[in-house]
């Protein structure tokens, strides 16, 4: 038993070895391709490091490998946050690595040295963990549907969540049983469902070099015009937004498509495949910040809040309307209003 559960360790080990390697030979940003990167390999990290057959930890190397395998689920919730395109708090990733290099280095020096490692940073390393991975999990369902590409979505979201899961398992059967003395049914049960996960991950990714993952230049389509279908459809779209209705709060494909009456996937399609864009909050965004500049330049609103027109444009807090206005025009709406009224602005 405990000779088939490192075998399936090390071969998924090697399976994620494999998939960083394409990865950091893909076109993905940069940020995203990194951190991709480096949570592959910290998983691959903590597979070696718990095998039962193999004892890393006598390896020079090993502080190396503890080291990645305690920053896994650290990476997997700053990975979920980029895939999905949500702000990473500089503030929370401080926190989080102080934390992690603290326990690791408590946890090196236990086994090297004091033979005992302290009560406070075996809890605040499980809490930690868990709650990087339940928070990945989190993000990954609330943030599901603003991908326009189905097969995207659906595989961006599995593998936040099966990758969350897993650690959550980790995390709870460790806490209960202790670091080295898990019993080994538990083991091999986790290094099967890891395995499964790692092979059909791998098979998916290897065979569409990385673009689930990763958003690559989208075009418009290439046929010359849009069928019946898509031409009233597109006409239906284009009043709901005359009507503006891209300034409702918390406005998603779900409710739009509702309101016009078709199936979501239809609408998916229409935005992504014919109109170019990447995802839904692009599309909202291009509409919001087009009416965002003619607000900020009128001196009739020139005592009017930025915080104001954010939230009369839909925006639930000031943050995204200054990160998607700065991302479409370069500058802040603050710094739009100044230049283009110069002495009316009063903000």
């Amino acid at each position: 038993m405990l000779l088939i559960d490192t075998v399936l360790r090390l071969l998924s080990a090697g399976q994620l070895m494999l998939i960083a390697l394409v990865i950091g030979r893909s076109h993905a940003p940069r940020a995203i391709r990194w951190v991709t990167v480096l949570l592959l390999l910290c998983v691959a990290a903590y597979l070696a490091d718990v095998a039962p057959v193999i004892d890393v930890r006598s390896m020079r190397i090993w502080p190396l490998i503890q080291l990645g395998s305690q920053m896994a689920p650290l990476l997997l919730w700053v990975f979920a946050h980029l895939i999905f395109e949500r702000p990473v708090s500089r503030r929370l990733l401080v926190l989080g690595c102080a934390v992690t290099l603290a326990c690791w280095a408590n946890f090196v020096a236990a086994f090297y040295w004091t033979h005992r490692m302290p009560v406070a940073a075996d809890i605040a390393q499980h809490a930690l963990s868990f709650t990087c991975a339940a928070h990945a999990i989190w993000v990954a369902i609330t943030e599901r549907g603003d991908d326009l590409i189905e097969r995207r979505r659906a595989f961006r979201t599995g593998f936040v969540i099966v990758v969350g899961l897993q650690t959550l398992g980790i995390v709870i059967v460790e806490s209960w049983f202790g670091y080295l003395h898990t019993l080994a049914g538990l083991m091999l049960l986790q290094s099967g469902t890891t395995f499964i996960a790692v092979m059909a991950f791998g098979a998916v990714l290897l065979s569409s070099n990385a673009e689930l993952l990763f958003d690559g230049e989208t075009q418009p389509a290439t046929q010359p015009s849009l069928s019946p279908a898509e031409n009233v459809l597109r006409q239906q779209l284009e009043a709901a937004m005359a009507a503006h209705v891209y300034r409702e709060p918390g406005l998603t494909i779900g409710v739009l498509s509702g309101k016009l009456g078709v199936p979501e996937h239809r609408l998916r399609a229409l935005i992504n495949q014919r109109l170019g864009y990447r995802n839904f909050s692009d599309f909202l965004n291009t509409h919001r910040v087009a009416d965002a500049k003619c607000w900020l330049t009128d001196p009739a609103k020139v005592a009017l809040p930025v915080l104001t027109i954010a939230m009369d444009l839909g925006y639930g807090s000031l943050a995204p309307f200054n990160r998607a206005f700065r991302d479409a025009t370069g500058q802040t709406p603050t710094d739009w209003r100044r230049a283009a009224l110069g002495g009316f602005e009063n903000s």
